[in-house]
């Protein structure tokens, strides 16, 4: 799994978006939308990221974080609940530019697919948008032509049913 935040604008002030891409199918199992870059928006997304991905799917998973801004990183809300999870944490040496790509390119496709009109009215507009692009769209309707031009959600479904 690989995760990042990014900025989006309201009309009054910003917020944060961090998401939790699981690498293997491209599938947003898990993202998170505040007004802060606290622990807590990162704790949040990967705790809905192990909720889709219940044990013991989610025992094992490799979290591979970037190395951006803030104190977010190593404050002991963030460590402590992938170590509660079995979850292996990984990062890349500072100013490897392809650490975090996948999750960087999900964020270009949603910028330029949600933000064509400007911006958003406020934090309830966005989340509601970013909810049905994520959800409805990006995992269950947008083919990846790494997935064979399947969707996540086909992708998934095809790999759990025998062949």
């Amino acid at each position: 799994m690989g995760w990042r935040y990014h900025l989006f604008p309201p009309i009054k002030g910003w917020l944060n978006l961090a998401v939790v891409i699981d690498l293997y199918s491209r599938r947003i199992v898990g993202w998170a939308l505040a007004g802060h870059l606290r622990a807590g928006l990162f704790t949040d997304a990967l705790r809905q990221a192990l909720h889709s991905r219940l044990p013991p799917a989610a025992c094992g998973f490799i979290l591979h974080r970037g190395r951006g801004p803030g104190s977010q990183y190593p404050s002991r809300e963030y460590r402590g609940l992938p170590a509660r999870c079995c979850i292996r944490q990984s990062s890349s040496a500072k100013g490897d530019s392809y650490h975090n790509s996948w999750v960087e390119s999900f964020m270009g496709t949603l910028k330029t697919a949600m933000l064509q009109d400007g911006c958003f009215v406020d934090a309830a507009d966005a989340r509601t948008g970013l909810f049905g692009y994520i959800e409805s769209y990006y995992n269950h309707h947008r083919r990846h032509s790494s997935l064979a031009s399947r969707t996540p959600a086909q992708f998934e479904a095809c790999k759990r049913s025998p062949v």
